[in-house]
């Protein structure tokens, strides 16, 4: 059964995410509150948890998954950035985007996309994913709590828990989320001199890229 973390949004009790960040690090998968909506997540190294994170949300390989990383620095490990395409993340960043790049050595091959090698990376601007990210000490394998069947994401810790108890090792609980999924750019045309792709939009304004 999943273990329930009710955690403060502003100040998330830092032993209930070392308790979480305990889960995950023994092959859990969770449920977090994001700044767009809530994520199923898990250790980026780990297979038999991120198959089941695909088995929960109902997606095969081809499905972009996505790394959330702490800072700019930590995304830079994990995709091949240049500087055109660097200006354009900070310039909206932390935020609701999702950002698909070149992915990097760093990943392994099962997670990118198995022909195009590419990853999703998001720096979410929400304080207890933030503070969870920062305990676990790297980025978490995520993709948008949307059960199968169903076209919008869960919003209510209790109502994921009710629906997921028995397939996910915690949610953590810092309130309700917008339910609005994260806007999804594609920048790997930048890379050849094209301009960025919006695959998806959804909470994040174009304006901030200025793409609108």
């Amino acid at each position: 059964m999943a273990q329930y973390f009710e955690v403060h949004p502003d100040n998330p009790q830092g032993r209930l995410l070392k308790q979480a960040a305990a889960l995950l690090a023994r092959g859990g998968v969770a449920a977090v509150p994001t700044d767009s909506s809530y994520a199923l997540v898990c250790h980026l190294d780990d297979k038999p948890a991120a198959d089941r994170l695909r088995r929960i949300r109902g997606v095969d390989a081809k499905h972009h998954l996505t790394l959330l990383c702490r800072d700019l620095s930590e995304l830079a490990n994990y995709a091949r950035v240049d500087n055109r395409q660097f200006r354009l993340i900070k310039s909206a960043t932390p935020g609701p985007y999702t950002f698909i790049l070149e992915a990097s050595k760093e990943v392994p091959r099962r997670l990118s996309h198995p022909s195009r090698k590419t990853i999703g990376l998001r720096l979410p601007d929400h304080r207890s994913l933030q503070a969870l990210l920062e305990v676990h000490g790297a980025p978490l394998l995520a993709t948008t709590l949307i059960l199968p069947g169903h076209s919008e994401p869960l919003n209510d810790a209790q109502a994921i828990r009710e629906a997921l108890e028995h397939e996910l090792a915690a949610v953590l609980d810092a309130g309700a989320c917008p339910l609005q999924a994260s806007t999804v750019i594609d920048l790997t045309p930048m890379g050849t001199g094209g301009e960025p792709e919006v695959i998806r939009l959804g909470r994040g304004g174009l304006a901030a890229l200025g793409l609108a």
